[in-house]
């Protein structure tokens, strides 16, 4: 399989209560002196993209979007990827400076403000820690890093150089999370107490990639960058070392809202995994993790799991459930929903429909019928009428640029980002020991 290097489709929908929460660019005339010296108005930011694989590619989609946002550098090691990325970009109007390694493009490149890391996992803490010191701010994807040191690095050293550091965690910047937290979570409170969350990212059986033969890298080169040989480098998410696995690649999502939203690390994790279906990988191909979380009312587990051999269990999602109500989030709209306890009496949904809060959704004939005595009656279901048009990763790339021109504050810096990431990690290792980890506050800060 050869990765698309067509602009992508993205589901639009039309933007209706919430769409103040839109993150907008935003001009300055301030400016910022660079490393050579001189100075870049900041109503326009210069940056580079460091990988144009498949995330890189995504994040080229939304980058391409922002007004006040220029790339001039393109940075990947195949060459294949990197010619292809240039054409494309000069059929789109934007002429790119290419270049194989990352150090020579910070060489030469004088006029950055900002790079944009997509790379695998393992290149993370190397690249992010060399471009902070080279006074570049940095949006890194997720994980921040293939091991914990490797993700602590990053944070002392944003601390260190004081370049900002967003980590590719872009649900914290979508509008409909940020309403639903802060509005139906927060505000209202109208889950009651909660008592457990799920999460689940399941995806179907597919073959590893490929790649067009006559492209590939010379054995020198892929050993030069840290891999075995052209099918490692094109599945790195598959192998010890270069990834993390599919609770890293996948998990990673569900895991940080969980932190996010119940605003605490877990105290301990406990997981079952194995390598059960592919017999060619390193990382295991399913993990089911449960975690315990210490709230101000008490205990809330949280359960997770990740399949690749299957999508059964209706696509990805998180769902945090209390005992006046339950949200259930997801990047895809269809999949979202909140609904009300019978025995809920808190919150007054009739207000929070007012307010734009809620969009309660048509009974059926079905909903209207009578429960089994022992069965718990039927919950009262609503929409959260929260919609933007725009690609995923936007809006939390417009809240990076942003903050690079002191209109915002970042949405997932690299401290913040750590005690997610750890708490991942952790759950890797529970696997791997098949026994329950303790986890306390003070290994979770950075």
């Amino acid at each position: 399989m050869v990765d698309p290097l067509n602009r992508r489709d993205f589901i639009a929908a039309t933007a209706v209560a919430g769409a103040g929460l839109l993150l907008n660019a935003c001009k300055s005339d301030s400016a910022e002196k660079n490393a050579a010296g001189k100075k870049s108005s900041l109503n326009t930011i210069n940056i580079a993209l460091i990988g144009f694989g498949e995330e890189g590619n995504v994040l080229l989609e939304s980058i391409l979007n922002i007004e006040g946002v220029k790339l001039v550098a393109l940075c990947d090691i195949w060459d294949y990827h990197l010619n292809a990325g240039a054409r494309y970009l000069q059929k789109t109007g934007n002429e790119v400076r290419t270049y194989e390694n990352y150090e020579d493009l910070l060489a030469k490149e004088k006029d950055l403000q900002a790079v944009v890391i997509a790379t695998p996992d393992f290149c993370h803490a190397p690249m992010t820690n060399t471009c902070l010191k080279a006074g570049l701010h940095v949006y890194c994807e997720k994980m921040m890093s293939n091991t914990i040191d490797g993700a602590r690095s990053m944070v002392h050293t944003m601390r260190e150089t004081g370049k900002l550091l967003q980590i590719g965690h872009q649900r914290r910047s979508n509008p409909r999370y940020l309403f639903t937290l802060n509005r139906l979570l927060h505000e209202a409170q109208f889950c009651g107490r909660l008592t457990a969350v799920q999460g689940q990212w399941n995806r179907a059986v597919k073959e590893d990639f490929g790649w067009p033969k006559k492209y590939a890298m010379p054995a020198g080169t892929l050993a030069k960058y840290g891999y075995k040989d052209m099918h490692q480098y094109r599945n790195w998410r598959w192998y010890k070392g270069l990834g993390g696995g599919p609770l890293s690649d996948l998990g990673s999502h569900q895991i940080d809202i969980f932190n996010w939203w119940l605003g605490t690390p877990p105290k301990s994790v406990m997981a079952s995994g194995g390598l059960d279906y592919y017999k060619n990988h390193d990382w295991y191909d399913n993990a089911m993790v449960i975690y315990e979380y210490p709230l101000t009312d008490g205990v809330a587990r949280a359960f997770y799991q990740v399949q690749t051999t299957t999508t059964s269990g209706g696509g990805y999602f998180e769902t945090f459930m209390g005992d006046d109500g339950t949200i259930k989030m997801s990047e895809d709209p269809s999949l979202c929903a909140i609904y009300r306890e019978a025995r809920a009496t808190a919150v007054s949904w009739d207000d929070l429909s007012q307010k734009g809060y809620v969009r309660a959704k048509t009974a059926s004939a079905a909903d209207a019928a009578k429960v089994d005595v022992r069965e718990t009656a039927q919950l009262a279901e609503y929409e959260i009428p929260v919609f933007f048009n725009k690609p995923p990763h936007q809006p939390h790339l417009e809240n990076f640029f942003n903050t690079i021109r002191g209109t915002a504050k970042l949405n997932c810096p690299g401290d913040e980002a750590f005690g997610s990431e750890y708490t991942i990690h952790k759950a890797n290792d529970a696997v791997a020991a098949q026994t329950r980890i303790a986890i306390t506050p003070e290994e979770v800060k950075a």
